[in-house]
């Protein structure tokens, strides 16, 4: 502390004579100033002896001040008190403190400034230095923009001048807006109270871009580079950067990593040729290259619906088929170019050896569709066997409802195995059965029968089915219809039940199935044809079908689409008058008539002779060979008009059938939909006519609803209108009360 007050007291008297001397020289200069007033030349004088006298005093301070050197003991104890005065700890009070830490804070924020300055002064710099450039290559390369540069310095006196550069200026706002977003529009809020419905017009809801300049003219605003806004090309960089990333991962990878990528190439490269070959229509395929969507599009075209667990392809031409040769041959011969859709689709099933349920309408082909599977199988069996094994009955059974329909399958079963060796016996009433039993015991493979007398045929010991393993219900619905349910549960017994399949998964498996299907002992194969799937032919094939594979063609149930309904709404007494005017106007032959009682068809048909026209009946009153020779002198031409029962409305293939009349009206609407199915078959137009008195009201509401789904028929008013024909019958309709008053 004594240290500190010596070196205050020497401060104090430095300070002092530096203050003196200061007071010296003002008196001096004061002098000076005084003595230039007075006169120039003299005052020039004693400013020069002043100025040699300040001379001699500073040489003489500066004598004072080399004074001789301090020794060597001074200079270490003068040393020595500085370092005792340094280690020495210096209390500074609060003040000092403050104006210390002041003082730093000060001087960090002077140093943040002047880098900050430096900073911007930098960027600013570098900012101009860019614009500059820019301008410069501009002016260069564009001399649109050299020319824009020059007409924007040049005045614009005129006001064409100024609109354009007013809307390119706007143009450029709208670009900036819509690519830069520089231009933010607030979203205007809805407040609670405004008004709900606001009609007055924003240009900001105008949604016909079309109409505006900045859409049409777009390219118009470009500003430069390859045709992208502000010089963007981003084709070309994503071009670049995928070129880069190419090379570098080229560099990296090994032999092995490439040989990988050529693979993994190729097949992208096939699966795409493949793709692009697969887009073609499926008739322009071979079966092995067809995808499952080219199938499913084939049976859209043929209107074919399946069900049933995992069912076959269809056929698509009889030579891509695995039919023998010999069988196509027959096919050939007979004139069947194309497969009809249900035989598409039934024979690869058949096949298989799986049960089948066929619902197509009348005349579709369903007699060929169970015949093919059945000869092929009958084929494979070795003529030996066959001949050993005559006396164990046939292999195949196939029951029609009606004599005819039995008949003209035996014909065609005529027609295809009788080439091939295979005999066919149809066991149908009317004909002598000791003669049919003669037949049977010769041997068949094949038994095409009417199920009341096959089961006096078959009690009376005239025909086993020891070896039968492949049924047919043909025209099953009618079958039922007409009674022959238990009939058919009696000839079911007679077959052996050691081939029934199993009822699991194993009767959809085809492997399993077809394990034995080149020999007599394979599973029995019950197939089913019909028109319609009433409860009855539904609760029939549930107890002898296993697991059967289901085809539907075209609309289940429904006449066909060529034939067009006529509907005349007449009294009993005018069904006769109305009919000779129907055939007065010209009728082609053949034409079919059709009436409920056996008497009515007589007394009509003789009528119709008396009158000139050439009539013969069909009905269950005639014997067998009446029958025949009635349907075959309408085949030949012989006749022009059939009278008929329902005996000739299921199954019986008249070819081109013009015209039917339901004289007397179906009992029920399937037999309607069978009768005139007669006409308009295999793919030709058909009329149908039908005389409706009030005894046939319980159809009116039927008949109705199919002829308005018909697209070729028109339902009359008299019709339409019916107050029967309003609401399907048995329904109870609730009439609405009337206006009641009430009085107190």
């Amino acid at each position: 502390m004594i240290g500190t007050e010596s070196a205050t007291e020497t401060g104090l008297i430095s300070s002092y004579t530096s203050h003196r001397e200061k007071g010296r020289d003002r008196d001096r200069e004061k002098d000076r100033g005084e003595k230039r007033k007075r006169s120039p030349d003299r005052a020039k004088e004693e400013l020069k002896v002043e100025e040699d006298d300040e001379k001699d005093r500073a040489n003489e301070k500066e004598k004072k001040i080399k004074k001789e050197p301090l020794s060597l003991e001074e200079m270490v104890a003068r040393k020595r008190a500085e370092e005792e005065a340094l280690s020495r700890p210096k209390f500074l009070s609060k003040a000092e403190r403050a104006a210390e830490a002041l003082k730093r804070r000060q001087e960090e924020v002077e140093e943040m400034r002047k880098r900050q300055d430096d900073e911007r002064k930098s960027r600013e710099q570098m900012y101009q230095e860019g614009r500059r450039e820019l301008e410069q290559a501009l002016r260069q390369e564009d001399p649109r923009e050299r020319d824009r540069h020059r007409r924007d310095r040049e005045p614009r006196e005129n006001k064409e001048d100024l609109e354009l550069e007013k809307k390119k200026q706007l143009e450029r706002d709208a670009v900036n807006e819509r690519y830069l977003g520089i231009v933010k529009k607030k979203k205007k809020v809805r407040r609670l109270n405004d008004r709900k419905f606001v009609f007055d017009w924003d240009a900001g809801e105008d949604t016909s871009v079309d109409y505006n300049e900045l859409y049409i003219n777009k390219h118009l605003v470009h500003f430069f580079g390859r045709g992208h806004f502000g010089g963007l090309d981003l084709k070309e960089q994503k071009k670049v950067q995928s070129k880069f990333y190419g090379n570098y991962i080229e560099h990296r990878r090994t032999q092995a990593d490439k040989d990988q990528e050529i693979i993994r190439m190729k097949k992208e490269q096939k699966k795409e040729d493949k793709k692009r070959w697969d887009d073609r229509h499926w008739s322009e395929k071979v079966p092995e290259q067809m995808t499952e969507r080219d199938w499913r599009i084939f049976r859209e075209d043929y209107n074919i619906a399946i069900k049933g667990g995992r069912i076959p392809n269809p056929i698509r031409k009889w030579s891509e088929s695995n039919i023998k040769k010999e069988i196509l041959d027959i096919i050939s011969s007979v004139g069947y170019t194309d497969p009809t859709p249900i035989q598409r689709q039934a024979i690869p099933i058949g096949l298989q050896n799986r049960d089948i349920i066929g619902v197509a309408e009348t005349g579709s082909g369903k007699t060929l569709a169970f015949l093919i599977p059945l000869l092929e199988w009958i084929q494979s069996l070795p003529k030996i066997a066959r001949l050993e094994d005559a006396d164990q009955g046939p292999y195949a059974l196939v029951m029609a409802p009606t004599r005819e329909l039995a008949q003209q399958i035996e014909e065609e079963t005529t027609k295809f195995g009788g080439p091939l060796g295979i005999r066919t016996v149809a066991v149908i009433g009317g004909l002598s059965r000791e003669e049919q039993g003669m037949k049977l015991r010769m041997g068949c493979e094949i038994v095409i029968a009417t199920p009341g007398r096959l089961v006096d045929v078959l009690e009376n010991r005239y025909l086993v089915l020891n070896q039968c393993t492949y049924v047919v219900f043909d025209e099953a619905d009618k079958m039922i219809d007409m009674g022959f349910e238990p009939d058919v549960q009696k000839i079911l017994k007679f077959m052996p039940v050691t081939n029934e399949k199993p009822d699991n998964d194993d009767a959809e498996d085809e492997d399993k199935l077809l394990q034995n299907f080149l020999s007599k002992h394979k599973y029995r194969q019950t197939v089913m044809f019909t028109a319609t799937m009433p409860p009855a032919v539904e609760r029939m094939a549930r107890q002898y079908l296993r697991r059967p594979a289901y085809v539907y063609i075209g609309s289940v149930g429904k006449p066909v689409e060529r034939v067009e309904q006529i509907v005349y709404m007449v009294s009993e007494q005018e069904k006769r008058k109305k009919l000779l005017d129907i055939l007065k106007r010209g009728i082609t032959p053949p034409v079919l008539i059709f009436v409920n009682q056996k008497k009515g068809a007589d007394v009509l048909a003789r009528g119709l002779e008396k009158l000139g026209y050439n009539a013969t009946t069909l009905h269950g009153g005639k014997g067998q060979e009446q029958r025949e020779h009635a349907l075959a002198n309408l085949k030949s031409g012989a006749k022009d008009i059939l009278v008929a029962t329902d005996v000739a409305g299921r199954g019986i293939d008249i070819k081109d059938v013009s015209l039917v009349i339901n004289y007397d009206m179906a009992k029920n609407i399937e037999d309607y939909t069978h009768r005139i199915g007669r006409t308009g078959r295999a793919g030709k137009h058909g009329k149908a006519i039908s005389f409706l008195t009030k005894d046939d009201s319980h159809l009116f509401y039927d008949l109705k609803q199919l002829i308005l789904t018909s697209p070729v028929s028109t339902c009359p008013p008299e019709l339409a209108n019916h107050s029967e024909a309003q609401h399907k019958p048995g329904t109870v309709m609730t009439k609405k009360r009337r206006e009641e008053k009430i009085f107190a």
